[in-house]
């Protein structure tokens, strides 16, 4: 019987010769991942449970990323109790706050080998399809399901039905995986793969860059998709053998590809020399609009970096465009490296002097204002240009205030402008 990627992980990981979409699994799983925010109620389950030990202590994966470094006393408490609970069980990762293998979940688990081709992965946090850029299945689950995965190392799923979106030729200029995902998601809709495997294919994966493609995977579930998902090329080898070289040398990984005659509820083929600078307008990633074709947008302040793009590759992007540049007076630029690895390369490179002397703020590794928690609260009124990847009432910080998303590219250009423009009208 033919399956489509996601379906085949699935049925392997169920120990079935095939699945159909609609039919409930019990599926064991190669990670679980919790954050600080998910964390802390999951133990609490896990300790109901009455279990005395984790599955496995190399495959539970806890990251204090939201609110770190600690904002308050109740954050702080939160990383205690992981902080506590990782001790306990010895979990292998672990990462606390200055460690080298540290930074937003979604940036350390790839670039800490822990993601290969053929995974299973669940993760208490929704943007866990992520790592569907490497050919793994991975979604976001509850704190609940989290807890029980810990003790027994499965869950259930419900198989996902599948979409077929097609790329052929190569994005231009600025355009990056940011604009396509909006692009995406402005066509579909927040709510247009709900429940569905968003399963990309075509000669136009082989043009996009691993940074592209996490991003992509990364913002599937604002299209409502139980998952994003890429085959594994030439792009992801190389992408392993860097980042996860002890798997890659084992051969501890599956590659798995869709049928030919694969059945999907939906094909939608994208030209990607087609798609344009794209920005979400508030309050939801569907509200796309191309670069250009609206009226001017004041705004307040710009966040570059987060789980969708705070990549070393998004901040060489960054600092490309503002080299010989400042962010124009009355805005305030943060810029927010993904990981401590991230940073250090960045530093390395140079990036870091470049956002400096444009007149950016830098942070440490941290979600911070991406889900309002700190280092760039908005106050009522204030608009916000962000790579990050929700623009919800209320998201950045006060209800009334706007957040409007877009790639880096855009997000730099509009600090230099104090409005929301692109990289070519920083050279009239």
């Amino acid at each position: 019987m033919s399956m489509t990627m996601t379906q085949k992980i699935l049925a392997k990981h169920a120990g079935l010769d095939h699945v159909v979409p609609g039919q409930l699994i019990e599926a064991k799983l190669d990670l679980v991942l919790g954050n600080d925010v998910t964390t802390p109620p999951a133990i609490d389950v896990f300790e109901k449970t009455n279990a005395t030990q984790v599955f496995d202590a190399a495959k539970v994966a806890l990251v204090p990323d939201h609110f770190t470094p600690n904002k308050d006393i109740k954050s702080a408490e939160h990383c205690m109790k992981m902080r506590r609970f990782a001790k306990a069980f010895n979990i292998e990762n672990y990462y606390e706050i200055g460690d080298p293998k540290m930074g937003v979940e979604h940036v350390v688990l790839p670039e800490n080998g822990l993601i290969a081709p053929g995974d299973a992965i669940i993760g208490a946090d929704s943007h866990t399809c992520t790592y569907g850029a490497l050919g793994a299945f991975a979604t976001g689950v509850g704190s609940t399901d989290l807890a029980c995965a810990m003790a027994t190392g499965q869950t259930w799923f419900r198989v996902p039905e599948a979409i077929k979106i097609v790329l052929s030729g190569s994005l231009q200029g600025h355009v990056t995986g940011k604009d396509l995902i909006l692009h995406i998601i402005g066509m579909i809709g927040v709510d247009g793969a709900l429940y569905q495997s968003m399963e990309f294919t075509g000669a136009g994966v082989a043009t996009l860059s691993m940074a592209d493609r996490l991003t992509i995977c990364n913002m599937a579930i604002e299209a409502g998709g139980k998952n994003g998902i890429f085959p594994v090329d030439d792009k992801t080898i190389e992408y392993l053998k860097k980042y996860a070289p002890e798997r890659y040398a084992a051969e501890r990984y599956h590659v798995f590809a869709a049928d030919e005659d694969a059945e999907y509820v939906r094909v939608i083929e994208i030209k990607l020399d087609e798609v344009q600078l794209q920005v979400a307008f508030p309050h939801l990633p569907e509200n796309t609009k191309v670069l250009g074709e609206f009226e001017r947008v004041d705004i307040d302040q710009v966040v570059i970096g987060s789980c969708t793009n705070g990549r070393l590759e998004d901040l060489r992007l960054a600092a490309s465009i503002f080299k010989g540049h400042k962010v124009k007076k009355g805005i305030r630029c943060i810029v927010l490296p993904g990981s401590q690895r991230v940073w250090k390369e960045a530093l390395r490179e140079g990036l870091m002097e470049v956002f400096a002397d444009a007149e950016c703020v830098i942070s440490a590794a941290t979600c911070g204002p991406c889900l309002g928690g700190h280092m760039g609260i908005l106050a009522k009124g204030e608009r916000c240009v962000s790579t990050t990847n929700r623009n919800f009432v209320g998201r950045m910080g006060h209800p009334e205030s706007e957040v409007y998303l877009s790639g880096v590219p855009v997000a730099v250009a509009s600090a230099v402008l104090g409005y929301i423009g692109g990289p070519d009208e920083l050279s009239k």
